[in-house]
């Protein structure tokens, strides 16, 4: 019995030091900043092309409205993939307060330099119009290399950092504006109260449409599948702030999990291809 005792007790205490270094090594881990999301984190993962990246819920939001950017402006993914790049190393995907001397917001933008008031640059709508108004002035941009166009709008002191991203920027950017179809899972722990007003407002605020809401219940008619996708998963990316629970998209839908990634699954009730349905808490 006394062997047996020393052996539990032994058990006991190599799994009390497996337990604390665990532990010793996420608050590690989220001392570094901008730390990429742990496992059982609230977080989205996008994947496109058989490549996936996982981001915190505030980086997915601040990414899909960067991508709806674009597709409201009609433009080609790839404004979104030098984009998102872009704002993956000015920023980490978040919308910054402070810079380098008065450097602010998604793509640390300057007031001083022409961007725009330091109070609209902190708006990731604004900002990104900005960045695309100057992307698409700069010839060839569809087809030279992101890092160079990166670095021709930011004037960047790092000029060869934006490679770093630019793989990542590609998922994100496909997946956002809609070019692959069930890309994005999520997630969400929190039960906030349901916003569908405001979901509403970030919709018309970013794509500048006007979705049919019907009590917790949203609706939009999407001209393209490719719309329907991008508008679905952007509502999916800020499912924490609204308190979204379930998105469909013709015959997939995707109800969100506070315990795991859940996948796309048929729908019991098809709806149009081009039709989008997000339901609120």
């Amino acid at each position: 019995m006394a062997r047996r005792g020393r052996t539990v007790g032994t058990v006991l205490v190599i799994v009390g030091v497996l337990v604390g270094l665990v532990i010793a090594a996420v608050v590690i881990i989220h001392q570094i900043p901008d730390h990429p999301p742990l496992p059982g984190e609230q977080r989205c993962v996008a994947t496109a092309a058989g490549r996936s990246v996982a981001v915190d819920t505030e980086q997915a939001q601040n990414a899909s409205i960067i991508a709806g950017v674009s597709v409201r402006r009609g433009l080609a993914p790839r404004a979104a993939s030098i984009a998102l790049t872009t704002a993956y190393q000015e920023s980490n995907l978040r919308n910054l307060d402070h810079g380098d001397r008065d450097s602010v917001g998604l793509f640390q933008q300057r007031p001083s330099m022409g961007w725009g008031p330091r109070e609209k640059l902190m708006k990731p709508v604004y900002a990104s119009n900005r960045f695309y108004d100057a992307l698409i002035k700069i010839h060839g941009w569809e087809s030279a290399d992101i890092t160079r166009i990166a670095q021709q709008i930011q004037i960047s002191g790092y000029p060869d950092a934006y490679r770093d991203h630019e793989s990542d920027g590609r998922v994100l950017a496909s997946v956002l504006t809609g070019q692959s179809p069930a890309g994005l899972r999520c997630l969400i722990r929190d039960r906030r109260p349901g916003d569908p007003a405001g979901l509403v407002k970030a919709l018309h605020r970013t794509y500048k449409i006007t979705p049919k809401r019907s009590g917790s219940v949203i609706t939009i008619s999407a001209k393209s599948g490719g719309r329907a996708w991008s508008y679905a998963q952007f509502a999916l990316a800020s499912a924490r702030e609204h308190g979204v629970t379930s998105v469909q998209v013709g015959g997939r839908r995707y109800v969100i999990s506070n315990t795991e990634l859940s996948s796309w699954r048929a729908a019991d009730r098809p709806i149009g291809g081009h039709t989008v349905r997000i339901t609120v808490r």
